[in-house]
């Protein structure tokens, strides 16, 4: 299976990310996907999920429950 492509342009970070380059990058341009990548390792080709996965996983994260 083909990963979708990506915009190279979209990537972002949390405004809660250190300066550091301990972090990962997400990107939410097609709707369809997020991208999610280390910071670190920009070349590697990025973990993708659908929408909703992500959404649980940033709610499991906030509530501390991972």
């Amino acid at each position: 299976m083909s990963a979708p492509t990506l915009p190279a342009a979209a990537w972002f970070k949390s405004s809660y990310s250190s300066t550091g380059n301990e972090c990962v990058e997400v990107n939410t341009t097609t709707g369809s996907v997020v991208g999610i990548r280390d910071s670190k390792d920009t070349d590697r080709r990025p973990f993708t999920v659908g929408p909703d996965a992500f959404r649980t996983l940033v709610e499991a994260v906030r509530a501390d429950s991972l």
